[in-house]
């Protein structure tokens, strides 16, 4: 006879538990009938439901705030189109190294391989764009997949992990005894390594050495909380440093070793070149753009990483925050030979910075009609404070944007990463600003970008988070405009990329929002400051000119 006085629990409930075990304090969600009782474990857990328009936007904003709060994110989502929906948003996060689970419903397995509502094979499908994807195939084992999942989004690099949870196990109950429930902490190990101690020391030799170095600061010196050590390298070394993806802030604008629009004049005249958290991928020029000369050393948190697509001098597997602190060290008492003789190098790029200025200075001024971009991105740069969490959804209008807008502090930059993927915005809005509501968050949109997720801006009015949005409108997919024109001719120039003439400003107002239009230049900055002075979301609807392209967009190798 079963003994009914045992407690019972839900695999829901299960499912709930296990991420209180792990932090999470709230999940982005599209309701489905297949995950509802996870709600209701939720609720007695404390965590946050936060419910939006789309389930894209449900992943984008669970990958948002892991990046903002270095603590995993979660989305949950129906089975069927509720899975498919999140694959973008997924995927974005794999390709950006970016720590979140996404939980699928599922039919139940007495229904399996039966035609079941919404029955797909997700695991199949989300297998190749996660670090591990699996179904919970007992109620009593739902706490501790979860568990399991959170454990290899940090194996090597961070990313995402995916579990379908049938809906037959996510509501059966079971003894609460016979269930594991991971306790907190007590379910991973330290994936903190400081690297191996003689290629630490290799470093600091090839830098105490170097005449022409250069450092690139990526992702991973903020997924590993690495400003600090980071900033103590580049000042104790004298060592001109980039900066690339949420790397960028990590040395605040007008720093002496922080450098923006020099990077390719310095890594073709660098005799040491030190990668840091940044793949060769396209952006690197798959490792191409690097002098032949050089000395080029990568650190990254994933083996596979290092090396991949070019040859290398020196290669560190390790946490980028332990392996500078531990190269800062190791050159202690042999830096003064080496910091001092770096002058001419620092003032050599310097001078190229300046030059680079002095090439955009007329259009970050220009008081043209229609709006030239730079001057769109040099007003909303002059906008930010210390406290301006930037975000960048978009194509060429966010090109334009990553040449001229600099991050006041670390941590405060966001843009979807090398996936490229457009509509990340607004659940990156929702997402910072509901992680940081002390924090003002800033966001530029291009129009087809905005266009994808723009509907969740009603999410931001009904959860009362204010923001200040800026749509750069040119009514066109201008940086694909820029390639058919280039490719095919201008007779075909506008062919399937050209958007219609939308007032987002009005937009705005009819979902609750603050809403302005811009035509003329003088009026971005006081547009800028009533949005901020609003307590609204807000949209600014400026129209700039769909004839002017970022030199990135430009200079593309798809379009050449």
């Amino acid at each position: 006879m079963p003994d009914d006085t045992q407690d019972l629990i839900s695999g829901g409930h299960l499912v709930a538990k296990a991420l209180k075990a792990e932090g999470v304090d709230r999940i982005y969600t599209l309701c489905g009938g297949h995950i509802i009782d996870i709600y209701d474990g939720c609720v007695d857990e404390g965590i946050e439901v936060v419910d939006v328009r789309h389930e894209q936007v449900a992943a984008h904003a669970a990958d948002g705030y892991a990046r903002i709060t270095g603590k995993p994110g979660c989305a949950v989502v129906t089975a069927g189109p509720g899975t498919t929906d999140a694959v973008t948003g997924v995927a974005n996060a794999f390709r950006a190294e970016s720590p979140m689970l996404l939980i699928g419903g599922q039919g139940a397995l007495t229904q399996h391989k039966m035609g079941s509502l919404q029955d797909l094979p997700h695991v199949d499908m989300m297998t190749p764009i996660t670090k591990f994807a699996a179904a919970v195939p007992d109620t009593a084992r739902a706490a501790d997949m979860v568990s399991m999942a959170f454990r290899e989004c940090y194996h090597g690099a961070p990313g995402p992990a995916f579990l379908e949870i049938p809906r037959d196990v996510l509501d059966a109950k079971v003894p609460a005894a016979k269930a594991r429930v991971p306790r907190p902490g007590a379910y991973r190990a330290s994936t903190r390594s400081a690297g191996d101690p003689e290629a630490v020391d290799k470093l600091a030799d090839l830098l105490v050495h170097a005449e022409k170095p250069a450092i690139l600061l990526g992702s991973q010196v903020w997924t590993t909380r690495g400003t600090a050590a980071a900033i103590e390298l580049v000042r104790t070394l004298n060592i001109p440093a980039y900066m690339n993806g949420a790397g960028r802030g990590t040395l605040p604008p007008g720093d002496p070793h922080h450098f923006q629009l020099s990077r390719r004049y310095a890594f073709s005249g660098a005799d040491v070149i030190v990668i840091v958290g940044t793949p060769f991928d396209f952006r690197m020029g798959y490792g191409k753009r690097l002098s032949p000369d050089a000395t080029v050393v990568q650190i990254d948190l994933d083996y596979r990483t290092v090396g991949k697509n070019r040859d290398i001098d020196l290669g560190i597997v390790g946490d980028a925050s332990l392996v500078l602190k531990s190269v800062t060290e190791a050159a202690s008492g042999r830096i003064n030979g080496g910091a001092s003789k770096r002058k001419e190098w620092l003032d050599e790029l310097r001078a190229a910075e300046r030059s680079a200025i002095d090439k955009r200075l007329p259009h970050l001024r220009s008081d043209a009609s229609p709006i030239h971009p730079y001057r769109l991105v040099s007003e909303i740069n002059d906008f930010l404070t210390e406290d301006s969490i930037y975000i960048g959804d978009g194509g060429d209008i966010v090109t334009f944007s990553g040449q001229v807008v600099q991050p006041k502090s670390p941590g405060h930059w966001m843009d979807p990463g090398p996936l490229g993927t457009l509509g990340v915005g607004v659940p990156f809005v929702l997402a910072a600003k509901q992680a940081r509501p002390d924090k003002e968050v800033v966001a530029l949109f291009g129009d087809g970008a905005f266009s994808l997720t723009g509907w969740d801006f009603e999410t931001l009015v009904r959860y009362d988070l204010p923001f200040v949005g800026i749509v750069g409108n040119n009514s066109s997919m201008n940086q694909i405009r820029y390639g058919q024109a280039a490719k095919y001719g201008l007779e075909r120039e506008r062919v399937g990329n050209t958007l219609g003439d939308v007032h987002y400003d009005k937009f705005a107002q009819m979902l609750g929002g603050h809403g302005e239009e811009v035509r003329d230049p003088a009026d971005i900055g006081p547009a800028l400051r009533r949005a901020r002075e609003s307590g609204k979301p807000s949209l600014i609807n400026v129209w700039v000119d769909p004839d002017a392209y970022a030199p990135g967009t430009m200079n593309q190798t798809m379009y050449k």
